[in-house]
């Protein structure tokens, strides 16, 4: 019987899609994995069906990869907002434009609940609709603004995280208003305070840039094989590693860090550094504070460079959308 289609063997489709000679081949392997019951994990079958949608966009074979997206959303109707704005962005660019609005227009409403939610103005604005993106841009940072004006919100996080999302589509909105050649307005405005507050206030932490230690796959494998007892102080796999990571970076830029990124770990290299210590928390820290500031990868990346993690996918596909799962 044929091997399992594991989230490791997914996350290497996935990466080495866009330059393989022979897109269609991985394609192949990760349809009929799923055709077959293969899949290690079943939750993973939305995500396999949706990296083989990747891979045929990025082929141009629009039409297939919409087959590919509209499946997997059947396969995880309890968690599909991602691939409804996926399958709404190809609509779109398969010339269907009142199919493809539509999709995107139920999902609208989560550009003022979820961080995720720009998903939808990257799909509009690759479609060719950058000006529908920033309309539906400013009616949600209206409808933030005012909420957080007129209403008490239910804890701190809460209030943390609205201040994130405000942040976040003020500069988003920002950013392709420039890109159209608009002038700028009362948003904009906001947009450039808000900006330079929080460098002000990443300059005055006086702390340098935030970084956190980051594990390759290899090297996370190797690390726990190695020193067991660190598996305290890690998640379990590795996809859960750099979830893990992403958050935390989500979370500090929402609190209004700067400078943040991640340095890349070396298991050969740690017990160099530590000698004969014990390898521990503390001992991490400080491996990582040796680490050369050439060395550090700046966070975010773009939406469409590749991912951080080093997985070649592009960050928009790959760590982003990932990191809330």
């Amino acid at each position: 019987m044929p091997d399992l289609l594991t989230a490791d063997r997914i996350d290497e489709i996935g990466a080495i899609g866009p330059t393989s000679p022979d897109p269609a081949a991985l394609v192949t392997e990760l349809v009929s994995a799923v055709d077959e019951g293969r899949v290690a994990d079943p939750a993973d079958t939305g995500y396999a069906l949706l990296v083989a949608a990747d891979i045929l966009e990025q082929a141009g074979d629009l039409a297939d990869a919409l087959a590919l997206a509209t499946r997997a959303i059947a396969e995880q109707p309890d968690d599909n907002t991602y691939v409804r704005a996926v399958r709404g962005g190809l609509l779109l660019r398969l010339g269907r434009v009142d199919e493809g609005l539509a999709e995107l227009s139920e999902l609208r409403p989560l550009l003022e609940t979820d961080p995720d939610g720009v998903h939808l103005v990257d799909e509009l604005t690759e479609s060719g609709h950058a000006e529908t993106a920033v309309e539906w841009l400013t009616a949600a940072l209206d409808a933030m603004v005012d909420r957080s004006r007129t209403h008490q919100h239910e804890s701190e996080d809460a209030q943390d995280t609205a201040a994130a999302m405000i942040y976040g589509l003020a500069q988003r909105r920002h950013d392709l208003r420039e890109e159209l050649g608009l002038p700028h307005d009362e948003h904009d405005n906001l947009a450039d305070r808000l900006r330079a507050a929080t460098s002000h206030a990443a300059d005055a932490l006086d702390d340098g840039p935030a970084t956190l230690l980051f594990w390759p796959k290899p090297e996370f494998d190797a690390l726990l094989a190695r020193w067991p007892a660190l598996a305290d102080s890690y998640p379990s796999t590795w996809d859960e590693h750099r979830a893990q990571i992403e958050r935390a970076l989500v979370d500090a830029s929402g609190l209004g860090g700067g400078g943040l990124g991640v340095v890349t770990g070396s298991v050969e290299a740690l017990a160099a550094f530590a000698g004969t210590d014990t390898i521990d928390e503390e001992t991490l820290d400080e491996y990582a504070d040796s680490l050369d500031d050439a060395g550090i990868t700046s966070w975010p990346p773009g939406r469409n460079d590749a991912c951080w993690c080093g997985s070649g996918t592009k960050y928009k596909k790959c760590c982003l959308p990932r990191s809330r799962a």
